[in-house]
């Protein structure tokens, strides 16, 4: 599942100084925006934060004084030497666009899991399927002929590879 609750702090303190102590305590400052609604400024935990950040197309749910708000992750910053989270930008979404989101990512795991299964590199057949949606094709259909487009690429360049080694080949013997 791709959908991840939290319950979310409200912040009042803002800077430097303030954003150290919410991570020293495990938390991690996070803003709220989006069309329709103003800015919040709350703070997420630590762990669960970086647990969900983990997962592809993931939508929180994350409980703030007032209501749920359902958002999906705009910018992620984290440390560049520790890689820690440092900072995250969350932008509400609408539930359509949860379940748009939901079925992506369960596309990607099963492309992931048939490439695995034939022995490929799940990034291929990911970015096999990724171009297939490009074109216009739903999302469980082209994770299921994912493997098959990313075997007939690698093909592709495999002949292209043999056919430039024997030009050269055939230049370095003719020269």
């Amino acid at each position: 599942m791709t959908q991840v609750s939290m319950t979310a702090e409200s912040r009042s303190d803002f800077g430097k100084g303030a954003s150290r102590r919410l991570r020293r305590a495990g938390r991690i400052p996070a803003v709220i925006y989006g069309e329709g609604s103003e800015l919040i400024h709350v703070s997420l935990p630590g762990h669960d934060l970086e647990l969900a950040l983990r997962k592809p197309r993931v939508v929180l749910e994350v409980q703030i004084p007032g209501g749920t708000r359902l958002t999906k992750p705009r910018d992620v910053q984290r440390d560049p030497v520790r890689l820690t989270l440092e900072h995250v930008d969350l932008v509400v979404i609408t539930a359509g666009e949860a379940s748009d989101r939901a079925a992506m990512a369960q596309a990607i795991h099963d492309a992931e899991t048939a490439a695995a299964e034939a022995g490929m590199d799940p990034a291929a057949a990911v970015a096999a399927m990724e171009d297939a949606i490009a074109q216009g094709e739903n999302p469980s259909d082209a994770a299921e002929h994912a493997v098959s487009d990313a075997e007939a690429k690698a093909e592709e360049y495999t002949e292209a590879n043999r056919a430039a080694e024997a030009a050269e080949a055939a230049e370095s013997s003719g020269a």
